[in-house]
């Protein structure tokens, strides 16, 4: 099966980023996929796809701070979910 393009990637992590079925977390993901994942490099979309694995309350958790995200799981992403200005995306 041959390698998807960038475009192909970042195209499936934005529809599934809007499609997570737990409305808060589709607003966040899906505004930072709106907004951010054009500048994600190879490695940070992986690390992105990475993120969409995990279980939807436990991500949102990690996002706004409320559960401490584990060591293997922090990373220039996850640093960028939690620095978005969602209100200035929603105007």
């Amino acid at each position: 099966m041959p390698a998807l393009s960038l475009e192909t990637r970042r195209k499936r992590l934005i529809f599934r980023s809007w499609r997570r079925g737990f409305r808060e977390l589709d607003l966040v993901l899906g505004a930072f996929a709106d907004q951010r994942l054009a500048e994600l490099d190879e490695a940070e979309l992986s690390e992105f796809e990475a993120l969409l694995e995990v279980q939807d309350q436990l991500l949102y958790a990690w996002i706004i701070g409320r559960e401490p995200t584990p060591v293997a799981c922090e990373g220039r992403v996850m640093e960028r979910l939690r620095r978005l200005d969602y209100l200035r995306c929603a105007s």
